[in-house]
């Protein structure tokens, strides 16, 4: 019997206050900005709205999110499609929410929140429910018809849902373009983050260089984020071919990297392209960059942007999903239709030639985040979502 299954069969033991107003649900507490979040509003809205934090298990090629102030029940939770386990997730939900008496349910991430709607659903005292789409995987992730499947699936649950959350405007505008839920169950709750430590990069430290083996002078960009297919860097990689004497840093893991790095031995990128692993101090690696960049194929809001900004840091990006609502082209960075990787060279080589306009766009970026993508904004935003939810 694997920890999963043993999960599902044992006693609910809260780890929270005793009946707790919220469950918050999530598929799993993997590298990136939902797990992030879903760790910092448990943690911070616990004085207001006690809550216990359940998720399923990632991937050891994912890592895991944790914070020691933050409990996690774990569920038989995952993210494929499996029935025999989505049915003892849906159980194991069930139990849950009856044994902590929880009054509302907020769930993040799509089989959460598919498994976790259908547990409140078929509760006779039903908690209200919340959903959260941090970007959603209906537009390029499946083929198109498992996205038919799945786009009739989320139009049901959404009629059984007190409350959706999009973190951007684009995510919102997508999602009714699709059917999926009503005008009136739609809250706009853009991503809100501690920034701190990148809104304290002041000038390069030099500890990424030096691992890289790289002088102060020489030209770096670099991406941070799971290497997932979603995010396209092939696409990068062609880039940066096109760009003589440019090296890449790839900050972070996942399933794409040894092919990622076989296909950059292939083109002779070998030397210039440098995969790091998840870095222990992000922003400091951020801090050493001269360009951040991104060429997804889809994004709900980019925690990576944000970020990038927060350090002083202009980008170049694909123009979809939610970028626009990051990044301003021409402001704070640049946008390319996704897939032109000629597109993306050249706007890298244009960043990377007029150091001031560089400088410049970075010091807005800054400003154009500080307050926008902030924690307290965050924990504000859902508070109010939360009181008006359960009638305070």
């Amino acid at each position: 019997m694997t920890d999963l299954e043993r999960a599902d069969l044992a006693p609910v033991q809260s780890p929270a206050p005793a009946r707790p107003q919220v469950v918050r649900l999530i598929t799993r507490l993997n590298v990136g900005g939902p797990a992030r979040q879903a760790l910092m509003l448990t943690r911070d809205l616990g004085e207001d709205y006690p809550t216990v934090l359940a998720a399923g298990r990632p991937s050891a090629a994912e890592g895991e999110l944790a914070d020691d102030r933050v409990p996690v029940h774990y569920l038989p939770l995952t993210r494929p499609l499996n029935p025999q386990m989505d049915l003892r997730a849906i159980s194991a939900t069930r139990r849950l929410l009856g044994g902590t008496g929880a009054r509302l349910l907020h769930t993040h991430m799509a089989k959460a929140g598919t498994v976790g709607r259908v547990a409140a659903a078929s509760m006779g005292d039903r908690p209200r429910t919340v959903h959260t789409f941090h970007g959603h995987v209906l537009d390029g992730y499946f083929n198109p018809a498992v996205q038919r499947v799945f786009v009739e699936m989320e139009r049901g649950l959404a009629r059984r849902t007190d409350a959706i959350v999009a973190v951007s405007p684009e995510v919102r505008d997508s999602l009714q373009a699709l059917g999926i839920g009503r005008r009136r169950t739609f809250h706009v709750i853009p991503l809100g983050l501690d920034l701190d430590r990148f809104l304290s990069v002041d000038r390069p430290d030099g500890a990424l260089r030096s691992t890289l083996g790289l002088e102060p002078g020489t030209p770096l960009i670099g991406a941070v984020g799971r290497l997932v297919p979603i995010k396209a860097n092939e696409v990068l990689l062609e880039a940066v071919a096109r760009l003589p004497g440019v090296h890449l840093a790839l900050i972070g893991d996942g399933e794409e990297r040894a092919g990622l790095e076989k296909r950059a031995e292939s083109m002779g990128l070998g030397e210039r392209v440098h995969f790091t692993g998840w870095w222990p101090d992000v922003a400091a690696a951020v801090g050493d960059l001269d360009l951040v960049v991104l060429t997804s194929n889809n994004e709900g809001t980019p925690v990576a942007l944000i970020e990038a900004h927060a350090a002083g840091k202009a980008v170049v990006a694909t123009d979809v999903g939610g970028v626009r609502h990051v990044v301003t082209d021409g402001v704070t960075g640049w946008l390319a239709p996704a897939g032109d990787a000629p597109g993306v060279a050249a706007l890298i080589e244009r960043a990377l030639t007029d150091r001031a306009r560089l400088d410049a766009f970075g010091a807005a970026a800054r400003e154009s985040v500080r307050h926008r993508f902030g924690k307290d904004r965050l924990l504000d935003d859902v508070r109010d979502l939360y009181g008006e939810l359960l009638g305070r």
